[in-house]
């Protein structure tokens, strides 16, 4: 995508302050949009990035943050959904509160967000909805049934999104990032026995051989999001070194 290809388009991005959604924050702006970031923590203070603190999982916040996005940027073209948190465990292993909490960040964030932005897309010649899903969705992770199930119903909901607003020209889309090396994913491996034999873990399930960088997901995210992309319609872009479809022999001894 040329360095100027959103030039003009104004974008909202959920859960903008670190990780994929920074650095979609970050590719969206060099690459000519106006952005305004909606998470609970502060962006890094930088040109071009303008926060507004939005909690998804409360509808009121929801609302009142993108009412002021939207002031700031006089419409919208891009809604990038985000903004999501993790879980570890089977099904025996998380609580019913807990399971309750990420379903109302993962998915009925998505849900709450896109409610409230569609008036002013509606109103776009280039609107795009980006989601960001998850490899869980269609792929059996040990211990990650919860989070699995929230990204699974966020690839479906992207696909029942896309044939809702296909016709107002409204396109919605999904990526499905692998392991992505984020604050979350850094997080998870401090906690561990072995943080180093944690990470090789991770680094082999993926065929290309290391964790997925914050920007290789954003500049999926991007090409979906621009009018490059206007006949990409429900799709989920795997951003995921060959997990997905990818089966490599194992190694000889």
């Amino acid at each position: 995508m040329a360095s100027d290809g959103l030039k003009g388009l104004r974008a909202i991005v959920t859960g903008g302050a670190s990780g994929i959604g920074l650095a979609t924050a970050r590719l969206l702006v060099a690459s000519g949009a106006e952005v305004v970031v909606l998470d609970l923590a502060e962006p890094p203070a930088e040109a071009g990035l303008v926060a507004v603190r939005c909690d998804v999982a409360d509808d009121a916040s929801v609302r009142a943050a993108l009412g002021e996005a939207l002031a700031q940027l006089g419409g919208l073209d891009i809604l990038v959904n985000n903004a999501g948190i993790g879980a570890q465990g089977t099904v025996e292993e998380n609580s019913d509160e807990e399971w309750r909490r990420v379903f109302e960040v993962n998915v009925l964030g998505i849900v709450r967000v896109t409610r409230a932005a569609l008036p002013a897309l509606r109103a776009s010649t280039h609107a795009a909805i980006v989601n960001t899903c998850s490899i869980a969705a269609t792929a059996g992770l040990v211990r990650r049934a919860l989070y699995s199930a929230t990204k699974g119903a966020v690839l479906a909901l992207t696909r029942a999104m896309a044939a809702d607003h296909v016709g107002e020209s409204i396109r919605v889309n999904c990526v499905n990032p692998g392991t992505v090396e984020t604050p979350w994913v850094t997080r998870l491996l401090d906690q561990a026995a072995d943080p180093g034999a944690e990470r090789a873990a991770l680094v082999a399930r993926q065929p290309h051989g290391r964790l997925v960088q914050p920007e290789e997901v954003a500049a999926a995210i991007a090409y979906l999001a621009s009018p490059a992309a206007a006949s990409t319609v429900g799709s989920a872009l795997e951003v995921d070194g060959g997990m997905a479809g990818v089966r490599l022999p194992p190694p000889r001894p």
